[in-house]
């Protein structure tokens, strides 16, 4: 078994633990990142996020038999089965069970864990992006897909660590959509390009495949917003409203310029520069022409109103439609898409990927 600072007898890690015990917990932290658990911080500060990484974990202990939400296959192992009637209520409190449930978790090869912090995360995240901007744009818009990634990780795959926080782990976004356990995780984006899985723990050629390595990461999320593109904005797979309602249906627009023309699938901030700008005003603004809906907060968005967002229907293709269905559906979505748009402005296709190619020359 492996040897953990913080299996000792009676000792219990939560919120308000003592600063004797910071090294355990940062310890504690470490192995709940490489569990995949705990979204951020290794910082030895028992914190809201510490303390909802033990919900869900012990939440996984009681119910997780493997199966997925989202139709991508079972995990390799059933978090359940290293309970062995253990862990018997989700407290908040790491205590000693729990800790003899993680050393097993630890020392079982078959529970593929996430990949050690890198030693240099900064080096690999401007590798990923010199990665990125070597792809050319036969399959999306580059300009698009940047906004996109800027937008789900700040162009970075990795964490990189902050004063007094060791954090290099990959980066790991949550989402926890169980009315009847709403601590536990119902799926997980991996990487700069956040390709989600429902089922945990990731099989050894998941994290081989999208967690380790950025590039084919970012592959992932490429041909996530392609198929979006073709079956999610005007049809077969469902249908954007917000697309039907301003353009009806009809053939999808890749690009409002010829595929010989140098500009197309590239130009995507002057599309956007020139299509205008709208205001957006919380309870006021309606989704899209025709709609009931408004813009409104969200537990993810808890601003509604937005200055200066270029006007989608003006831009000249369908992609903006395309990346509001990466994000799903729904009130989220379209908080989404106003923040791509907006991201559009900043040439992240243009600027980013000129900085990013010089880095890796």
């Amino acid at each position: 078994m492996p040897t953990l600072s913080y299996r000792q007898p009676g000792l219990v890690l939560a919120a308000g633990s003592n600063d004797a015990t910071q090294q355990q917990i940062r310890d504690l932290q470490r192995d709940l990142r490489a569990l995949g658990y705990l979204k951020r911080h290794v910082d030895g500060s028992f914190g809201p996020g510490t303390e909802q990484a033990v919900n869900a974990l012990k939440r996984d202990l009681l119910i997780n038999d493997g199966t997925s939400s989202g139709g991508d296959g079972s995990a390799p192992v059933r978090v359940m089965d290293y309970n062995r009637g253990r862990v018997n209520d989700v407290s908040g409190q790491a205590d000693q069970a729990l800790v003899e449930c993680i050393s097993d978790m630890l020392d079982d090869v078959n529970f593929p864990k996430l990949p050690l912090p890198v030693t240099d995360p900064r080096a690999q995240n401007a590798q990923a992006l010199s990665q990125i901007a070597s792809l050319p744009p036969q399959q999306v818009p580059m300009p698009f897909l940047f906004a996109i990634l800027q937008q789900e990780t700040g162009l970075t795959h990795f964490c990189e660590p902050a004063s007094g926080d060791t954090d290099s782990f990959i980066i790991t976004g949550f989402d926890t959509n169980d009315a009847s356990h709403p601590d536990r995780i119902t799926s997980r984006g991996y990487g700069i390009g956040q390709y989600t899985l429902f089922h945990h723990p990731p099989s050894a050629e998941e994290v081989a495949g999208i967690l380790l390595d950025p590039s084919k990461n970012v592959q992932k999320a490429v041909a996530v917003l392609r198929e979006k593109f073709d079956g999610c904005v005007n049809g077969p797979t469902s249908l954007a409203d917000d697309r039907q309602a301003e353009f009806g249906i009809g053939p999808l627009r890749l690009c409002k310029y010829s595929s010989d023309d140098p500009r197309h699938m590239k130009d995507c901030q002057q599309c956007a520069l020139d299509a205008g700008t709208v205001n957006i005003q919380a309870g006021s603004t309606p989704l899209y022409p025709g709609s009931s809906g408004t813009y409104q907060p969200s537990s993810y968005y808890p601003t509604a109103s937005y200055q200066d967002v270029p006007v989608r229907q003006a831009i000249g293709c369908d992609w903006p439609y395309a990346a509001r269905r990466y994000n799903g559906s729904g009130m989220n979505s379209y908080h989404y898409q106003v923040r791509i748009l907006r991201n559009l402005l900043m040439a992240f296709g243009t600027d980013k990927q000129t900085q990013a190619g010089g880095s890796g020359s």
